[in-house]
């Protein structure tokens, strides 16, 4: 987001780089603990009313669908008008049903089935004597929207 590769993780906190300016206490880390992520996402929000954007990096908070539900419902009317961008990684079924239903304007996942499809040509050709793939071999990412999600999921991403 700030527009330059970083040595380490997190990177250079964004303090206005291409518009972008991290709150305190950001980044957060759940350690894969999913009622964590929703109270974190709560704290935040609610902590920082004109915050503009929240994007778990994580579908963590989503995995526990009524939880997340009863956060994001307070603030559906923002997320709604844009006022709050709120996007969310992953495109599982039940995250799709919560963007139907207003409660993230995005959903970003990856592709693991074309992963796994394509780990296994790549270790045929290398038993068949062919060289090793590209690293990192890029499988695309499904971006969905309200506007796409019929089509979204496994197509071009856009």
């Amino acid at each position: 987001m700030a527009g330059a590769k970083s040595d380490a993780a997190p990177g250079a906190r964004l303090t206005g780089q291409n518009g972008w300016q991290e709150i305190d206490g950001c980044p957060l880390y759940t350690d894969d603990d999913f009622p964590r992520a929703v109270q974190q996402m709560e704290d935040i929000l609610g902590k920082n009313p004109q915050l503009d954007a929240f994007i778990p990096t994580g579908g963590f908070p989503q995995f526990i669908p009524q939880a997340y539900r009863n956060v994001a419902e307070k603030y559906k009317d923002r997320i709604q008008s844009g006022d709050l961008a709120l996007v969310v990684a992953d495109t599982l079924p039940v995250q799709m049903d919560l963007m139907k239903a207003g409660l993230s304007k995005g959903q970003v996942g990856q592709r693991p089935f074309e992963m796994g499809y394509k780990t296994m040509l790549f270790l045929r050709d290398i038993k068949e004597g062919k060289p090793a793939p590209k690293d990192p071999t890029y499988t695309g990412l499904d971006v969905c929207t309200p506007e796409n999600v019929a089509t979204c999921i496994g197509g071009s991403g856009s």
